[in-house]
């Protein structure tokens, strides 16, 4: 049975909040090491992520969605150019516009990398009871639509 809280609401909140950022930090640690297939650093995944699964954007949304500087972005983006992951086109609406895009190698690896992080965290769900992974799966649903907040 759940112990009823004798903290306030806004006290909880702050419990709850602190408990599940460390979680999501442990946790993305720990599927992290799938990532050293790929061959490329976390930097240079995560701003291909963002391209793969954001769709196109320009060097400064870029760098602003990566919170990096747009010259460091840039260096970043030239070598994802010269392996062939990213792509510069220019928007035909105002020409003098750059837009970065992922090339179908680079959406290729991102999604090879999201199955083998899948894949290994599955695993690792295996010896959960039913109720217990139904349970993930409601607080999955709650943690997306609180990010929708965001």
């Amino acid at each position: 049975m759940a112990r009823k809280s004798t903290l306030s609401f806004s006290a909880r909140q702050r419990v709850v909040a602190d408990r599940l950022h460390s979680v999501a930090i442990h946790l993305l640690r720990r599927l992290r090491v799938k990532d050293t297939a790929s061959g490329m650093g976390p930097a240079r995944l995560s701003a291909l992520s963002v391209l793969v699964f954001g769709g196109p954007l320009s060097l400064k949304d870029l760098a602003a969605a990566e919170q990096v500087q747009p010259p460091t972005m840039s260096r970043m983006v030239h070598g994802l150019e010269r392996d062939a992951l990213v792509r510069r086109e220019v928007v035909r609406e105002d020409r003098r516009k750059i837009r970065l895009r992922a090339t179908p190698k680079g959406i290729r690896i991102l999604q090879q990398g999201r199955r083998r992080r899948i894949a290994y965290f599955a695993e690792h769900l295996r010896n959960l009871k039913g109720e217990e992974l139904a349970s993930l799966e409601k607080a999955a649903d709650i943690i997306h639509r609180v990010l929708q907040q965001f």
